[in-house]
């Protein structure tokens, strides 16, 4: 299995990524949205709104699902202080690990690190921040609007571009007393934005093979 790029030191992380991805080349798209999966568009439509924040809860396997098509299509993603996300799962999902960029834990450094990972990597899936001020998140936006990157929050993040949550989820493939575990079935809940409005459901088939 490919090994995934990983930094001890958040103050050293804009420095190596600038030279990793520079050494490999990466091209990023220039449509104003990262695709995903088929299986994701009832969920988010033509993709992932570039320079944007998508806040997730109930799923890390959700956010792995939602980066994998741009992988694959050779966008660089990364990773900040999330423990319980599984490269197995990530690579189930098609994930390209040689453009994985892994940082366990930023310490008190948890915003200047992932403004530094925005600024080379399209995508990043982060833990949300014990805290996070309405100026902090505001600056972070206005960062991502620079540089075009998209960043999905596992947790609560102040006024996202949508609120994607599960509420609801079943397996399938066990039988009485037999079998094993196939499928996992997520009823989703996806508010956009800060829409008054009722929030919309959708259903989704994960694989097993897939999960952390």
């Amino acid at each position: 299995m490919s090994s995934v790029a990983a930094f001890e030191s958040p103050a050293s992380v804009r420095q190596a990524l600038q030279a990793r991805i520079s050494s490999m080349q990466s091209t990023r798209l220039d449509e104003d949205a990262f695709p995903v999966l088929p299986m994701m568009r009832a969920v988010l439509g033509r993709g992932l709104r570039r320079g944007t924040v998508y806040s997730i809860s109930g799923s890390t396997s959700l956010a792995l699902a939602l980066v994998a098509a741009a992988s694959q299509s050779g966008e660089w993603c990364g990773v900040l202080d999330v423990p319980d996300l599984g490269l197995e799962a990530a690579a189930g999902w098609g994930i390209d690990l040689d453009r994985l960029v892994w940082v366990a834990d930023p310490g008190d450094r948890w915003m200047s690190t992932v403004g530094s990972m925005a600024d080379v990597l399209g995508l990043v899936i982060v833990r949300a921040p014990a805290r996070v001020t309405s100026a902090e998140a505001s600056r972070l936006v206005a960062r991502l609007r620079q540089t075009r990157s998209t960043m999905l929050v596992l947790g609560e993040w102040p006024q996202p571009e949508s609120q994607i949550r599960v509420v609801s989820s079943t397996w399938t493939g066990l039988g009485d007393g037999y079998g094993h575990l196939t499928d996992r079935h997520l009823e989703l809940e996806v508010r956009q934005g800060q829409s008054a409005g009722p929030p919309r459901r959708s259903r989704l088939r994960v694989p097993a093979a897939t999960l952390p």
